[in-house]
Parts: C-alpha cells; sequence; structure tokens
C-alpha cells in the first residue's frame, strides 16, 4: 500500500524546532527527561499556538508525573497496545514483506542525506524519523507526509486511550497538511480492516521492541520571536 498526499507542505523557519522538541518528547522518558521538557517549554514560545499548545499541555502532565511513571505509561502504551505502534511502515503495509522493503528504503534514504542511524533504532520509529526531519526538512517533510494516514490513525488511538502523548501527536499533525482524498480514505479503510497480517519478512527488523535514542543532536536554540 502506498500513500500520497494531495497536499503539499510549505517549509517555515519553525518546522526544524517542532519537530526536534517532538521527536525529544516521543523518545523513552528517561533522568534526562527533565531538560527535554524545559526545552519544549522555550521552543513553544516561537511556534504557532497550534503547534505550541499541544506541546505544552503535554510538558505539563509530564512535569507533574515522575520519570518512572512515565516510563511505565510509555511502555504501556507504545509496546503493549498493538493500535497505539510508534512503527510508521506498520500501518501501511503490516507484518509483511512489503514493510521489510519500506524499512530497508528508510534507511537507504537517511544514508542518501549523510545521517547515521544508531544500532538500536528501527528508521520508521516516529521519533527519528522526526529527527530526520528537523535535520534534513526537505526530505523529512516528504517522508511525513507520505505517512500522514498513520500518523493520523496513531493519533486517533492515542487520543481514544487518552493517552499524554496523543498532545504530541496533536502537535505533530498541526505541523503537516491536513487530511485530503487519498489520506482520509486510507485512514478510514485502515480504521475498519487493520494493516496486512502477514507474518514474514522483516528480517533484519524483525523485533521492534527498543526505544529510539533518548538524546538525539540538538538544534540550535531558536531565537525567540514567534513563527515567520
Amino acid at each position: 500500500m502506498k500513500w500520497k498526499s494531495a497536499r503539499t507542505l510549505r517549509l517555515r523557519p519553525w518546522h526544524p524546532h517542532a519537530w526536534q522538541v517532538q521527536s525529544l518528547l516521543l523518545a523513552y522518558p528517561d533522568e534526562g527527561f527533565a531538560r527535554h521538557l524545559d526545552l519544549a517549554g522555550r521552543v513553544a514560545a516561537t511556534l504557532p499556538e497550534s503547534v505550541a499548545g499541544p506541546l505544552l499541555r503535554f510538558t505539563a502532565h509530564a512535569g507533574r508525573t515522575s520519570v518512572a511513571d512515565l516510563g511505565a505509561a510509555y511502555v504501556a502504551t507504545f509496546d503493549h497496545r498493538k493500535r497505539c505502534c510508534p512503527y510508521l511502515t506498520y500501518y501501511a503495509h503490516g507484518d509483511t514483506r512489503q514493510r521489510g522493503t519500506a524499512l530497508l528504503r528508510l534507511k537507504q534514504t537517511y544514508t542518501a542525506a549523510g545521517w547515521r542511524l544508531g544500532d538500536d533504532e528501527l528508521p520508521d520509529h516516529l521519533a527519528v524519523v522526526l529527527e530526520f526531519a528537523a535535520g534534513a526538512p526537505d526530505t523529512g517533510a516528504r517522508l511525513l507526509t507520505e505517512h500522514r494516514a498513520g500518523l493520523e490513525l496513531l493519533r486517533l488511538a492515542l487520543t481514544d486511550d487518552d493517552s499524554p502523548w496523543a498532545h504530541v501527536l496533536d502537535s505533530v499533525s498541526a505541523t503537516l497538511p491536513g487530511l485530503a482524498g487519498d489520506d482520509r480514505e486510507a485512514v478510514l479503510r485502515l480504521a475498519a480492516q487493520g494493516p496486512p497480517e502477514e507474518q514474514v519478512g522483516l528480517d533484519p527488523y524483525a523485533s521492534p521492541s527498543s526505544p529510539p535514542s533518548s538524546s538525539p543532536v540538538f538544534l540550535p536554540d531558536p531565537v525567540v520571536g514567534g513563527p515567520r
């Protein structure tokens, strides 16, 4: 299954900063997570309200939750609930041979852009795709819009589960074109049928259980002054 967004994304100077912060907040919360929350608060001041508001709602929740409790909620949400899968190629291909091919193409895209994936990272984890998009906005925007339908299904699943990470997905969605045409139809089809189920052909990406690195390279702090 291949999705093609009916709309194109017009990049703004604040897009890379938004994607970097969203990537950090979608990584497994470790002892350094408080620094990510602080950065998110500072970056939010430079973002449009539709992008910043959901980020601040997440940071408010995370700021009053212990790291241990937040980590347990992260595992319960993203590791134990298939409908909340953060691996974007799963929505289009399920556990099929086509997904293995899609993962390889993603990794090749990263390599062509001079970006090296960590040994413990799968290329389609949303946090990884967002981190890449922060450093390579043109290519990253294309990848995110190609997976627009899957992102929407993940956002809806997190919202239904009343997950705090639904706010981060709201923020991600606000950086992208709205659903239209094929994207909307793909979401409806996925919601009704689910991804393909053939259980073969995923090597060497057979076990998407490890969280992505929680320490990606930071962009320079943006100048506070609002989006341009």
